[in-house]
């Protein structure tokens, strides 16, 4: 028969946890419970994302007639740029594993040479970020907004998409990105040109006629590029969530980055190795994984779904 002892020893070892519940560091654990917490704030972000996606459907812009641009590359090339971002981005987390496996090994030279590797594709994803959202404000072919709120873009008679530039200087005239356009130039050139017609953005890409668009843009407004309360691609909403949703993983990359910098820093100088234990770059690549996971849904959801 177990003694009142016994049974209070049981219940200490049972509930009492020690000094590391299921083997892991109190680093590791508070890293852990921050994680969870993270993810519960972007699966929300996701889900108002689809939630509004799915509302606005007709309207809402398709993500592979958006991020069409790649450096250096003339053309449409839907989603490749976005798609190597996520494949450099990837590799980092292959980089941080095998800059924890040196590290569990106490090989320092690995260590450095791993998290610096890591660094690097960080900061290629914070530039090519950058250099995604400077496109987008920036914008591409202009729109026009209409009186009841939805956007056009300027379609020829084959239903391909002509840019106000375009429109404006003719085909073939040097393209300045920063233009601005008139709203009434706008129009009279669309007058003008009994080929064009008004074409929706969207998932069903619905086309006026020449005539039928004539009343519609007569009480328009041109729009180029996006943000948080205009987008030339569609419905404004997507540009507030792109902007939203992006920028606050960016957020994280970028003080990921700073993280991986600092233990960078300890690392050179000997750090962890006078401590016996390379266990703050096994905490940082748990933040650094999850950020890379992160993204996998983020693209998943906001540029192929």
């Amino acid at each position: 028969m177990a003694t009142q002892a016994t049974v209070n020893q049981d219940e200490k070892s049972i509930w009492g946890g020690g000094n590391k519940p299921l083997g892991a560091s109190y680093g590791k654990l508070m890293m852990w419970f921050f994680l969870i917490s993270d993810a519960l704030t972007f699966s929300a972000f996701l889900v108002a994302y689809g939630a509004y996606r799915f509302k606005f459907e007709t309207s809402w812009p398709v993500p592979e007639d958006v991020f069409t641009h790649f450096p250096f590359l003339h053309g449409d090339w839907p989603l490749l740029y976005v798609a190597l971002m996520t494949f450099i981005l990837i590799m980092s987390s292959v980089t941080m594993v095998m800059a924890v496996n040196e590290g569990h090994k106490m090989n320092q030279k690995g260590v450095t040479v791993w998290m610096f590797a890591t660094i690097i594709g960080g900061l290629i994803f914070l530039g090519s970020q950058a250099w995604e959202w400077y496109h987008f404000i920036l914008g591409d072919h202009g729109a026009v907004r209409l009186e009841d709120g939805r956007m056009a873009h300027i379609a020829d008679h084959n239903g391909e998409t002509v840019s106000l530039h375009t429109l404006i200087h003719g085909e073939g005239a040097e393209h300045d990105h920063y233009e601005k356009f008139a709203t009434e130039d706008v129009i009279a050139a669309f007058k003008s040109d009994s080929r064009l017609q008004l074409l929706f953005p969207g998932k069903n890409r619905d086309i006026a006629s020449h005539n039928a668009s004539l009343p519609l843009i007569e009480k328009s407004y041109v729009v180029q590029g996006a943000n948080m309360k205009e987008n030339e691609y569609g419905h404004p909403l997507f540009a507030n969530f792109f902007f939203f949703i992006t920028g606050f993983h960016g957020f994280h990359v970028f003080t990921g980055v700073l993280l991986n910098l600092i233990i960078f820093i300890n690392i050179i100088k000997g750090t962890y190795e006078r401590r016996g234990h390379y266990e703050m770059v096994e905490k940082v690549g748990l933040y650094w994984h999850f950020v890379d996971l992160v993204w996998v849904f983020v693209f998943t959801f906001f540029y192929l779904v």
